[in-house]
């Protein structure tokens, strides 16, 4: 991955997140311990950086053929479309990292991790690196640009000249029909040893873990038994037709070791960023201001309300939308079952007509928004259904502290 670190519970392994939004979920905003937090989603923001606005980035390359799960097959078309990245920090060269980045244009773009190419996560300001180049498979190494990272979910862009060497894109699949079971095969440079590949299955869907890059959590993220390691991060995670559904993002682990859990980006929230990098290079978020804690069946009874899934307000931000709406946060706290819970505050319990059963949700359905949006929050207050309507703003600066 990328510069050295002492490794911790969650120890940095392979591509983002945020998504999701989930993100919010974002490709885009996050949970902070284990709860809701601002939610951001990406949308078009200013000055194109040279990328070419509106510019076609997505792969024409073909899903495989075939309903088998062929490793083999898959490391022969797609490993030509993935590369390592090598990052560089200062003029001596000494602080540096390494990752992995796939192929996803013709015209040079290629995907990998924020975390491979800035400093995000390690300061409070993010700073890319000075200098950045990308080996292809056959040894070569270009330069490349930054066109642009999105810190909430991890994801970077670059951009090589196409004429610099021959690319090779690989098709971007749809991480909404990833389900658990599903082959996967992860791969990249883990620990620097280019051109590699690992396999596995999917252990889960829509985990929410903690952000590389920034202050909130990634939700939606794809859970893999496939080894994941440093020097993975930015790699593509492949279905059995051989389509990138995840950017390979983190272990959790506590040694160290690929024993662990890996993570990976889901690709629908990495294109959400990388269509707004190419168009605009940066991402912004819709931002409501609540933290919000899972009602579940059990809390609901215990609580008194009369539904029986949703989020609960704990908490609404001073001076955002949802306080200009006049949402309510809760009024206190008591432990149930084992769990610090808030009681008293409004319970969403839909956004524009669309059931919400959990915080994770509501995260996903904001991020889904733009900011300026209209968004008609169905709550319950004091026993009564109420719909309130909530002009979404941007996501402040703040990256590492919402």
């Amino acid at each position: 991955m990328r510069r050295s670190a002492p490794i911790a519970v969650v120890a940095l392994v392979s591509a983002i997140l945020g998504a999701s939004l989930a993100l919010v979920g974002a490709t885009t905003t996050g949970l902070v311990d284990g709860r809701t937090s601002t939610l951001y989603v990406a949308t078009s923001a200013a000055g194109d950086l040279g990328a070419g606005r509106n510019e076609p980035v997505a792969a024409n390359a073909r899903p495989l053929l075939g309903n088998g799960f062929d490793h083999a097959r898959i490391y022969a078309a797609r490993s030509p479309g993935v590369v390592t990245i090598f990052a560089f920090f200062d003029k001596a060269g000494r602080h540096a990292a390494q990752g992995s980045g796939f192929v996803v244009s013709e015209r040079g773009y290629i995907l990998t991790s924020a975390h491979v190419v800035t400093d995000a996560g390690d300061a409070t300001k993010t700073h890319a690196a000075r200098s950045v180049f990308v080996g292809f498979k056959d040894g070569d190494r270009v330069k490349s640009q930054i066109v642009g990272w999105d810190t909430y979910d991890d994801v970077a862009l670059l951009r090589v000249a196409p004429e610099a060497h021959r690319l090779v894109p690989v098709p971007l699949g749809d991480s909404s029909r990833v389900e658990p079971g599903a082959p996967v095969a992860a791969m990249g440079s883990p620990f620097g040893n280019e051109d590699s590949i690992a396999v596995g299955v999917v252990s889960a869907i829509h985990r929410s873990i903690a952000s590389l890059t920034s202050g909130y959590k990634v939700v939606d993220a794809i859970q893999t038994d496939a080894p994941i390691t440093h020097g993975n991060s930015g790699g593509p995670l492949f279905d059995a037709r051989g389509r990138v559904v995840g950017i390979n993002a983190q272990i959790r682990t506590d040694t160290g070791n690929a024993e662990g859990v890996g993570f990976a980006v889901p690709i629908n929230a990495a294109q959400r960023s990388m269509n707004q990098l190419a168009a605009n290079g940066r991402v912004v978020y819709a931002y409501l201001g609540v933290t919000t804690e899972n009602l579940t069946p059990t809390l609901a009874r215990h609580l008194g309300y009369r539904v029986t899934r949703g989020a609960i307000i704990a908490s609404v931000k001073t001076g955002s939308p949802a306080a200009g709406a006049r949402l309510h946060g809760a009024s206190g706290e008591e432990t149930f079952n084992g769990q610090t819970v808030s009681r008293g505050g409004d319970v969403i319990v839909a956004i524009d007509g669309r059931a919400v059963s959990s915080a994770d949700d509501v995260v996903r359905t904001v991020s889904e928004k733009l900011p300026g949006q209209l968004a008609a929050l169905t709550i319950l207050r004091g026993g009564q259904e109420r719909v309130v309507r909530v002009r979404l703003g941007a996501r402040p600066d703040a990256e590492t502290n919402p």
